[in-house]
């Protein structure tokens, strides 16, 4: 009677356990699919409505006046023209900031990862947390006061990467010290014990065998400064035409999509152009996962 009543008694818990899994399994799925699915909204309304924009003229021709857009949109054809000055300005500025960003966060990354329990460390350590927690706005005043009003006397390329550059900075830094740390101790000293001076260890030895992490780190901080509009609004002003002057006012693309929010005229550029940076975006994360996987396995 007993043995019959456990058995029982094991039946029912099974059950309540089968029936608990399965609820909270759906819970779960439920929660998963309201969260992404303003992510999914988001995505599909920019591919659909700014599909229709994309063409050949799109990658090769400047933005079109107010005239020919208001035109355009009255018969009812597509905008002429594109964002070719706010590629080519995107260019130039995230060119010019890696090459003062990337040297210089490699440096102080490989500076914290041999000093790790120094006083002057940790206090760059400190700083290089919080100027990530800065506001994009607050970075492009400062590059504003420094190179601006200081340096090129006026609105340039040069002010505008000196801002994303001081965005790039944190991420580069920390991904540094973390991939250093990743490395065996060991290649350093057997670099050493075979006599090899201390600065061509760690050209030859360190930065190679850290590459893919350190490429991950560079390609996560181009993929922060891509859509920030709020500094360049303070340093490059903009341009409706090609300019590869650093020390002249240039264009980006977030830049052509504010100034295409403040003309009714420009609607269908705004999708157009949101959805080339964000496949822009989207394929820069996509390659860094694959650096970061390939040095993993």
């Amino acid at each position: 009677m007993s043995t019959e009543k456990s058995s029982i008694d094991l039946t029912k818990n099974n059950t309540y356990r089968s029936v608990k899994d399965k609820v909270f399994l759906w819970t779960v799925i439920v929660i998963s699919i309201i969260t992404i699915s303003p992510i999914v909204m988001i995505i599909g309304k920019l591919v659909w409505k700014g599909f229709r924009q994309i063409n050949f003229s799109f990658f090769t021709a400047v933005t079109p006046s107010t005239f020919e857009a208001m035109t355009a949109v009255a018969n009812g054809e597509i905008i002429p023209g594109g964002i070719v000055n706010g590629i080519t300005g995107t260019l130039l500025l995230v060119l010019m900031a890696s090459l003062i960003a990337i040297p210089v966060g490699i440096i102080i990354g490989l500076f914290l990862y041999e000093n790790p329990g120094k006083r002057y460390a940790d206090l760059i350590r400190n700083l290089s947390d919080i100027l990530q927690g800065v506001p994009s706005i607050v970075l492009g005043l400062i590059a504003y006061l420094w190179v601006v009003k200081n340096i090129t006397q006026g609105y340039s390329a040069l002010a505008g990467s000196v801002a994303l550059a001081i965005m790039m900075l944190p991420l580069i830094i920390r991904s540094t010290e973390e991939t250093m740390k990743m490395i065996p101790g060991t290649l350093k000293e057997a670099g050493l014990a075979l006599g090899v001076p201390y600065y061509k260890v760690i050209i030859k030895v360190l930065i190679p065998s850290g590459i893919s992490g350190l490429s991950t780190g560079v390609l996560l901080a181009i993929s922060r400064i891509l859509g920030e509009t709020a500094p360049l609004m303070l340093t490059t002003l903009g341009n409706p035409m090609i300019n590869w002057d650093v020390t002249a006012p240039t264009s980006a693309v977030p830049l052509l999509i504010w100034d295409f929010y403040n003309d009714p005229n420009m609607v269908d550029l705004i999708w157009s152009s949101s959805l080339f940076l964000m496949g822009f975006v989207l394929t820069l994360n996509i390659i860094s996962k694959r650096i970061s996987a390939k040095s993993k396995a």
